[in-house]
């Protein structure tokens, strides 16, 4: 078990198994947002459903859209529990802040080597930590 300090980006609290991608994801277009199902081509997570994980990646790449991508992943009930992001960028952070999804970054440790996919994970974006249970 180890805990991380991180940088609360929106906050919240959330427990869930945690899905890894060394590759940044694009909102619009990579994710189908009625089912979370990642649709991108060549994905790491390609055919991996994100509703209801903790989803750990390095931060969004693509359009601005990305924010109502995420809220739109949130109304239909696929959004993840929370997410990890290396760095948290504008289009990923509005978006969890109008979903009301916990998001944190800078973690003191890098969290995709800390954090496996299927790990049981807290995130308490309130104080600001990560927890691997």
């Amino acid at each position: 078990m180890a805990k991380l300090k991180a940088h609360t980006v929106s906050s919240g609290k959330a427990k869930g198994e945690a899905l890894v991608t060394t590759q940044p994801i694009s909102l619009l277009g990579s994710i189908d947002t009625k089912t979370g199902v990642v649709i991108e081509k060549g994905h790491e997570l390609e055919g991996k459903s994100i509703k209801g994980k903790v989803l750990v990646f390095p931060g969004g790449k693509g359009s601005t859209v990305g924010s109502y991508a995420i809220y739109q992943l949130k109304k239909n009930g696929a959004a993840p529990c929370a997410m990890i992001n290396l760095k948290a960028e504008p289009i990923v952070a509005v978006g969890a802040i109008i979903s009301e999804i916990p998001l944190v970054d800078g973690l003191e440790k890098n969290p995709l080597a800390a954090i496996k996919t299927g790990d049981k994970v807290l995130v308490d974006a309130i104080v600001g930590s990560v927890e691997i249970l």
